[in-house]
């Protein structure tokens, strides 16, 4: 599928006879961007037998391309010749359709050969090859027993609830609250740097981080004082 500008698309499906060797191949001088670089299909998992290559072309001219496979039976790609406009990208669907036992474990390789379209004829410009391996099973997100990922915990004494019940905050403590909100109070009404409607010297001026700050630090007491 084109996504950019829509560029012209040759060719459906790709279904050949027999797993069949790749060209052989030389430095490319012109560079494939491709994602991803390979394919892992799960054969337990119905959602990963179908999988995306998409191809990038950030270059002026419009490319044209090609996908070959060493295993055409085991799979089918759609849209496996086309072009791809500039500075566009492309999207290639792969669908494994033989996920047998005796598949698993089993390396194909793709490969993805580009030309600049309108240009001679002859050996492809550019081209990448991309590995597909079938697995028996998925494996899963997270291994038993591994740790729990961290969080933030805020310190205790900025809260007033501990275990599920209130705790008084302390003269002291709270005589200090409170000489924070007023400043932040009067930092947020302050005038900015370089305001011309303020009869304020300058050097009372403030900036957007400063208030900024002010404003963060008055939520965190409002947020002690409703807990308190």
């Amino acid at each position: 599928m084109q996504r950019g500008v829509p560029g012209k698309v040759e060719g459906d499906e790709q279904r050949g006879s027999s797993k069949i060797p790749l060209p052989s191949t030389s430095q490319s001088p012109l560079p494939v961007f491709i994602f991803p670089p390979s394919l892992e299909f799960y054969a337990d998992d119905q959602a990963s037998h179908k999988q995306v290559l998409t191809l990038y072309n950030p270059f002026p001219c419009v490319l044209r391309y090609k996908v070959l496979s060493t295993a055409p039976l085991h799979y089918t790609v759609v849209d496996t010749e086309g072009l791809v406009k500039p500075n566009s990208c492309i999207d290639i669907v792969v669908r494994h359709r033989d996920v047998r036992v005796r598949h698993y474990g089993t390396t194909d390789k793709f490969r993805v050969e580009v030309w600049e379209e309108g240009g001679h004829k002859g050996p492809a410009a550019g081209k990448k090859e991309i590995t597909a391996t079938l697995h028996p099973t998925k494996p899963e997100n997270r291994e038993r027993g591994s740790p729990e990922p961290l969080q933030w915990h805020p310190p205790s004494h900025m809260f007033s609830v501990r275990h599920g019940f209130p705790r008084p905050l302390s003269p002291g403590l709270f005589t200090l609250y409170v000489l924070m909100g007023m400043t932040s109070l009067v930092v947020l009404m302050l005038p900015l740097h370089g305001d011309p409607r303020t009869l304020l010297h300058e050097h009372l001026h403030v900036s957007v981080i400063q208030k900024l700050v002010a404003a963060y630090v008055l939520g965190l007491l409002t947020m002690v004082f409703l807990q308190g």
